[in-house]
């Protein structure tokens, strides 16, 4: 974590190092003069930058407090970004700087170790607190932001309890998983066996190996399969 300037405000607060990431000039000319004008001095903007690999290169040198990401560069974007500054030793606060948010963003953007967000329209007043809290390590959602989070983490769940339920078949040999699919469908042993060339014995075989590795029962092993949604077979 970054340690916050020793440099003296007038205040007994330090003042707090931003850099400001955006491929806008403009949006980050009205941020430095926000945090710069509006701060009464407990924010100094040490840099702007307009991509991602200048803004990694420039942290490693300027040890700021807190960085303003934008999401949306040219070249590397601000989650890679993100990703690359909480890496450094000390690592800055990011705050994620948007104006949308796409879906998916806000999970991917803490996933790289972003603390928050803020919008780019934000009152200068809500940013400049925003900023502030986060260097006492309170996270900084806004409304948006959180109902995004929520949103993404809810739609994903399903996915992630698909892929695990096809990784798990997947561990399986060729003829066992085909064996567990065939009985998912209804069949008896007798008509695994037939559909599959093998005897019964074979198909009983098959699918008392599979339940062993999984650790489950024919009728769980359904229930896997009913999980991992796979693509109907021809």
């Amino acid at each position: 974590m970054a340690n916050v300037s020793e440099k003296n405000n007038g205040t007994d607060s330090p003042t707090i190092r931003v850099s400001v990431i955006d491929d806008d000039p403009m949006i980050c000319q009205a941020m430095s003069l926000i945090l710069n004008d509006y701060s009464q001095g407990r924010i100094t903007v040490v840099s702007t930058s307009y991509d991602g690999s200048s803004c990694v290169d420039r942290a490693r040198e300027e040890h700021p407090d807190v960085v303003l990401m934008d999401i949306a560069m040219p070249g590397m974007d601000g989650i890679e970004a993100t990703r690359q500054l909480r890496s450094l030793s000390p690592a800055p606060h990011v705050l994620i700087l948007t104006s949308l948010s796409p879906s998916g963003t806000v999970e991917r953007a803490v996933e790289a170790g972003a603390e928050g967000f803020i919008s780019k329209t934000d009152a200068p007043d809500e940013i400049i607190q925003r900023i502030i809290a986060v260097c006492g390590g309170a996270p900084q959602f806004n409304t948006a932001s959180q109902k995004q989070l929520i949103d993404d983490l809810s739609s994903s769940q399903p996915h992630a309890r698909r892929d695990e339920a096809r990784d798990l078949l997947n561990t399986l040999p060729e003829r066992e998983r085909e064996a567990v699919l065939l009985a998912a469908e209804g069949y008896t042993n007798a008509e695994i066996a037939a559909r599959m060339f093998i005897s019964e014995r074979t198909a009983k075989a098959h699918l008392s190996s599979a339940a062993d590795k999984l650790n489950m029962g024919r009728v769980q092993m359904a229930r896997l399969v009913e999980r991992a949604d796979l693509p109907a077979r021809l």
